[in-house]
């Protein structure tokens, strides 16, 4: 039996341990952890009462429904919570959303798996089926939801919008989540294939995102320190960007230009801490106290307010504010 559990049960967090491992830049929250694995155990009990109240209401075979219908069902109700965490820009990069990803799809699979064990342990003596939900279909469920994630922020840090994003991710983690119910090979080689593929995707993810997050940091950093500069120096009205601002002037009221330099100014001196945050993370240094900082945030959303939507889409592409720059807003409130 302490076999059919650990087998079951362990494999699916230690590779959620190893994902915490290599997030060297420290994006995880670990509030927002526990609200994904608390999330992962309230979704596979909802998913529990629902497949059972459709399936007996459906006129489709327990191997239909496995195949077809119950992968909609778990995967909507999985990626609920980490879509939200998307929405409210509370996930800057594919890393943490394949991180909050999975460790949703691992305590839905825990649960699930806890379940098996409690009402069929004692009718199996097969320890190669434990093997299989630990290693197979629990690792898949974290690899659904994770790929959900990577999906969603890959497409939405290219400037698409959130629906076309969400259905990108919706259909691959339901697509893969099928084809392992539908058994097309045997759940060995399903097993095998899903232990293999889902680590390796995730772990060459990881890579390529770190790769260029740090190429954001350093590139992005470098310009905002030099448009910073000359906002202090009075120099920026020769810029681009101050020329920009300037022609502004016929279309908005004077304060509300003024407000406008004000925000930028803010925004850059808020965004460049939020860098250096992560830096400071990333090396494992201590992150000094700012007791300014929340007023500082506070007067940035006030200032967003005084400008209104117009003047803020006018000057949201000279600050380049995507989802992945807000989100920086998101990491200092939580400092």
């Amino acid at each position: 039996m302490v076999i059919k559990v650990f087998v079951s049960l362990i494999p699916v967090f230690l590779f959620l341990i190893m994902l915490l491992y290599l997030d060297s830049l420290k994006l995880v929250s670990k509030v927002l952890l526990s609200l994904c694995l608390a999330w992962g155990l309230i979704s596979a009990g909802l998913s529990f009462y629902l497949n059972t109240f459709l399936l007996s209401n459906l006129d489709v075979s327990f191997e239909s429904y496995s195949g077809f219908i119950a992968p909609f069902v778990e995967e909507l109700l999985k990626c609920g919570m980490l879509w939200l965490l998307i929405k409210k820009n509370k996930i800057g990069f594919m890393i943490d959303g394949a991180i909050y990803g999975f460790s949703i799809g691992a305590a839905f699979s825990f649960a699930e798996n806890i379940f098996y064990l409690t009402h069929f342990a004692g009718d199996s003596s097969n320890l190669m089926i434990w093997i299989t939900r630990g290693f197979g279909t629990a690792v898949m469920h974290g690899g659904t939801a994770a790929i959900f994630g990577i999906l969603c922020m890959s497409a939405l840090n290219r400037q698409s919008n959130l629906l076309m994003a969400t259905l990108a991710g919706l259909v691959a983690a339901i697509l893969i989540h099928g084809i392992f119910n539908l058994f097309l090979v045997s759940p060995l080689i399903s097993t095998l294939i899903i232990l293999v593929m889902v680590p390796i995707t995730i772990i060459l993810i990881f890579s390529s995102s770190e790769k260029a997050i740090r190429n954001w940091l350093e590139l992005e950093f470098d310009s905002e320190v030099t448009m910073l500069r000359m906002i202090r120096k009075g120099q920026f009205s020769q810029t681009k960007t101050g020329s920009f601002l300037i022609s502004l002037k016929a279309h908005f009221p004077g304060e509300v230009v003024l407000d406008m330099y004000c925000f930028i100014s803010l925004y850059l001196e808020l965004s460049m801490k939020a860098k250096s945050l992560m830096m400071l993370r990333e090396n494992d240094l201590v992150i000094p106290s700012d007791p300014g900082l929340n007023d500082k945030l506070l007067e940035l959303k006030a200032l967003k307010k005084s400008i209104g939507r117009g003047g803020y889409l006018a000057i949201a592409p000279v600050l380049r504010m995507n989802r992945k720059d807000l989100w920086k807003l998101y990491l200092l409130e939580k400092a």
